[in-house]
This record gives C-alpha cells, sequence and structure tokens, in this order.
C-alpha cells in the first residue's frame, strides 16, 4: 500500500503563504514510482486539480487559477513534495489533498490512485 502524509496547513491572511508538505510511504509507492501533486475542494464544490510533478524530469503542472502563484516542487530521495502557495486568495479556501498517481499532467479525479488525508487551508480577507 501507499500512505500519503500532509503537513502544513492553517489559517493565514489574504496575500499571505504558506507550505504544505506531502511524504509518501510503503513498498507499493517504491516500486511503481508513482508521481505525485495535490487537489483541493472547497465547500460544497467538486474536488479540482492544483498541481503535480513528473519524477522523471521534474515537469509540473499547474491549474490555471493557481498559476504564479503557487508553486510545486518534490525531494525524490524522500518521496516529499511542497506546495509552496503564495498571494492567497480567500478563493483558495480549501480541504487540499495529496495525490499520487501513475504520471504527472493536469490530472483528472480518475489519474489517481491513492490520496491523502487532507490538510484545511482558510484564507481570511
Amino acid at each position: 500500500q501507499v500512505q500519503l502524509a500532509e503537513s502544513g496547513g492553517g489559517l493565514v491572511q489574504a496575500g499571505g503563504s504558506l507550505r504544505l508538505s506531502c511524504a509518501a510511504s510503503g513498498r507499493r509507492f517504491s516500486r511503481y514510482r508513482y508521481d505525485m501533486g495535490w487537489f483541493r475542494q472547497a465547500p460544497g464544490k467538486e474536488r479540482e486539480f492544483v498541481a503535480s510533478i513528473r519524477w522523471s524530469d521534474l515537469n509540473t503542472y499547474y491549474a490555471e487559477s493557481v498559476k504564479g502563484r503557487f508553486t510545486i516542487s518534490g525531494d525524490s530521495a524522500k518521496n516529499t513534495v511542497y506546495l509552496q502557495m503564495n498571494s492567497l486568495k480567500p478563493e483558495d479556501t480549501a480541504v487540499y489533498y495529496c495525490a499520487a498517481g501513475r504520471v504527472a499532467n493536469a490530472w483528472v479525479l480518475a489519474d489517481i490512485t491513492y490520496w491523502g488525508q487532507g490538510t484545511q487551508v482558510t484564507v481570511s480577507s
């Protein structure tokens, strides 16, 4: 199995920054080398893609709504991915989920094999 452990959520004022981390573990993750990324789900809305990173060439993908403000990065040796979120807006408020899938791109829900438990990000105006 694969376990994804997120950390770093919290409450921040609009314009502020937060950094999320997600550490992957499990034999299956090491064996299949899943790519990693982030989705988010706001109250009453569907879960949506935020960003992903492909370990093979470190290509990154972003939702249009976060381009230029969020940066995804990773440490392949630690099986850990980070999401640096700057210039946060109230509309970024959501539960952020770490995700693992076979090939990173602008993922849809069906591309994801494993999910983390989620971490709350709240941006106040």
